[in-house]
């Protein structure tokens, strides 16, 4: 499994955020109010955050302390540590397309929707943070001999 690449979350972010602009000016223009997320929607991403990072840590001590290592549990924690970095990216751009559109109309926002806006982009970037982080606890540290051929593979020649 490959690791998660920064352009690929910057991609999701930019597409969520385009939807995110897009739904508060197809509110605006049906008469509606704009969309404002709920404060639930921040706990909840700290809160995955640190359950990413707590199920993430014993996988790090054992790669590193040389202990046995599960490669299943590993596995599915870095498949949970890839999902919530994409799921970060997209709340976080989302929550920035409605920044955005909040901040380029005439009339100045409120501040509690401002506010709950703000919290919910930092909360994104913080669980893709968590998340990439959790991920990279879940890979192998380099070994020595990692770049000797193995039994199937020709050795390099030497260059003089």
């Amino acid at each position: 499994m490959k690791r998660t690449r920064g352009a690929v979350l910057a991609l999701i972010a930019a597409i969520a955020a385009v939807l995110g602009y897009g739904t508060d000016l197809l509110l605006t223009s049906f008469g509606r109010s704009t969309f404002t997320p709920d404060w639930v929607l921040a706990v909840a991403q700290v809160i995955i955050a640190i359950a990413v990072l707590i199920l993430a840590w014993p996988i790090r001590r054992a790669t590193h302390g040389g202990a046995r290592v599960d490669p299943f549990r590993a596995l599915r924690v870095a498949v949970l540590a890839k999902a919530s970095s994409v799921l970060g990216s997209a709340i976080g751009g989302f929550a920035l397309g409605l920044a955005v559109f909040l901040l380029l109309r005439p009339v100045p926002p409120r501040v509690g929707s401002m506010t709950v806006i703000a919290v919910t982009v930092g909360t994104g970037v913080m669980l893709v943070i968590a998340a990439l982080v959790a991920e990279s606890f879940c890979t192998l540290p380099k070994d020595d001999d990692d770049n000797a051929p193995g039994p199937d593979e020709p050795a390099a020649p030497a260059h003089p």
